[in-house]
């Protein structure tokens, strides 16, 4: 099987500079869990920022722009 390029992407159109760590592949629970310890053994943390829901269209714009160092979690 031939191997093909992948294909150019806009990836300040696209992803917006964002950043994340994640797998897709074969994780379970189980995976997860074993995960966790680790990550607060290593000092992995998470920065976030919460907004009140009626902000929702102001964190959006925050969010295409770059403005935001951190998670973005919108309040109910």
């Amino acid at each position: 099987m031939k191997e093909t390029p992948i294909p150019p992407m806009d990836y300040a159109k696209y992803l917006w500079q964002e950043k994340e760590i994640k797998s897709i592949a074969n994780v379970t629970k189980a995976d997860t869990l074993d995960f966790l310890p680790l990550a607060a053994e290593i000092g992995i943390k998470s920065t976030v920022e919460e907004f009140d829901l009626e902000q929702a269209n102001e964190v959006l714009q925050k969010i295409k722009n770059s403005e935001l160092k951190a998670a973005a979690v919108l309040r109910m």
